[in-house]
């Protein structure tokens, strides 16, 4: 299964970091960025897939692919701004961290005013005159 190597590999680091942590925070912080990375890159297959069965889900129930599209780059900027901020959290730079949340928090909202227009005007067009 690839959940136990994933596990295995953030148990390795991890145990290689704690180790070499003293004498190169460097290196260690360096070790857990590429870690984090790969990790990152062995899921982009099974990203790719969820991705295509959304698409073909969505095209069975005529939902507009603009709509999928622009929630699905919102799941990305959300998994992508935790990832990164984590990495900083990592690295001590906690006020950093927080400024690519707070980023990533705005670019979602800009990313979600067509969707909140589009069900806003559909209740609107719902209530009685």
């Amino acid at each position: 299964m690839e959940i136990i190597q994933i596990v295995g590999l953030g148990l390795i680091t991890t145990v290689l970091v704690l180790i070499i942590k003293e004498q190169k925070p460097m290196f260690a912080f360096l070790l857990t960025a590429f870690t984090g990375i790969a990790i990152f890159l062995f899921l982009i297959g099974k990203i790719s897939t969820i991705i295509d069965v959304l698409e073909e889900l969505a095209n069975k129930a005529n939902i507009n692919m603009i709509f999928l599209k622009t929630i699905l780059k919102i799941i990305g900027i959300a998994y992508i701004a935790e990832f990164g901020a984590q990495i900083i959290r990592d690295a001590g730079q906690e006020s950093v961290a927080t400024k690519i949340e707070l980023a990533g928090k705005i670019l979602i909202m800009v990313m979600a005013i067509p969707i909140v227009s589009v069900i806003i005007e559909a209740v609107v067009k719902l209530l009685p005159a």
